[in-house]
């Protein structure tokens, strides 16, 4: 059974401000879609929104074609996991999960197996009250893994997790895809979309400003760029730049070359008799090219220094 997350033409406001404009994506089965933007861009809003949480003033967000509120048994369409301490303290995390299996007609059989599979078995039965946060990180997966769902929403789900529990929590979510699941995860930390998602989704003050497969959004921030490292760095400059390259300084011996391709570059300074010492096609990181999608959505800036706190 395949499911898709899809929103469409979303928007919310709360008073006066204006939180989720008009947004529109979708979150397809085989897939980890990065849902990312930077803080008030409206992120959390549009995952409440998906659950029925929050009412959106106009537009729709449907699970395998209906609204999440609309579905019987939830858990078995979407699992979710928004706030990791939505859980009584009081509460053991056996119970825990053995309420929300009985509530959504899940066998009780499926509550040890999810405890299993997200390193509770040596805590299960102690209050929740007493976890780590990234104790009750892997609480709230496990329910939301409950009903083995065709779709999965996560926010921030490596918060609080030791440097396993992000190992653990990125080979689950490849192979949650692998399986042919939507799965949807919010995160600030782009290293781990960067090594986890095959396609982002990137939101800013409510509206989208990429929808994107990864490889093709790291291919373009990258820009054809080649770094080159020479000791002769003017002459290098002067042979490139009569060949139609942009050229510009960088460090010391380097030169950062637009508009030919690294082969052509080594020809062109082999001919030129121009010595160098190294030559690397330039890759931006998944932080570079959200950075400089971003630059203008961003909501709260800190001062540039020299400024009263």
């Amino acid at each position: 059974m395949e499911a898709t997350i899809e929103v469409r033409g979303l928007r919310k406001r709360f008073g006066p401000r204006l939180a989720v404009d008009g947004l529109s994506f979708t979150a397809a089965p085989g897939l980890v879609t990065g849902f990312v933007g930077p803080n008030g861009a409206g992120k959390s809003t549009t995952m409440r929104m998906i659950l029925g949480l929050d009412r959106p003033d106009e537009g729709a967000a449907l699970v395998g074609g209906r609204p999440y509120r609309s579905l019987r048994t939830p858990l078995c369409h979407l699992g979710a996991m928004l706030d990791a301490s939505a859980v009584h303290p009081a509460r053991r995390a056996r119970d825990h999960l053995r309420w929300l299996a009985h509530a959504n007609g899940i066998p009780a059989r499926r509550v040890g197996e999810v405890i299993e599979l997200a390193g509770l078995g040596s805590v299960a039965n102690r209050p929740a009250g007493g976890f780590s946060l990234g104790m009750r990180q892997r609480l709230g997966i496990a329910a939301a893994l409950l009903g083995d769902p065709p779709a999965l929403m996560f926010d921030e789900p490596v918060n609080g997790l030791d440097p396993e529990g992000v190992a653990w929590i990125r080979g689950l979510l490849r192979s949650l895809a692998a399986q042919g699941r939507a799965v949807l995860v919010s995160s600030h930390l782009m290293s781990e979309l960067e090594g986890g998602a095959d396609h982002l989704v990137v939101i800013g003050r409510g509206r989208v400003i990429a929808d994107t497969g990864v490889a093709e959004l790291l291919a373009a921030a990258s820009g054809g760029r080649t770094e080159l490292r020479t000791p002769d760095r003017q002459r290098a400059m002067t042979a490139l730049a009569r060949e139609g390259a942009e050229v510009a300084a960088a460090e010391r011996d380097a030169v950062t070359v637009s508009g030919l391709p690294a082969e052509r570059i080594i020809e062109v300074l082999t001919a030129a008799r121009v010595p160098f010492t190294g030559i690397a096609e330039h890759r931006a990181t998944l932080e570079e090219a959200y950075m400089e999608l971003t630059r203008d959505a961003v909501e709260f800036r800190a001062g540039t220094g020299g400024e009263a706190l």
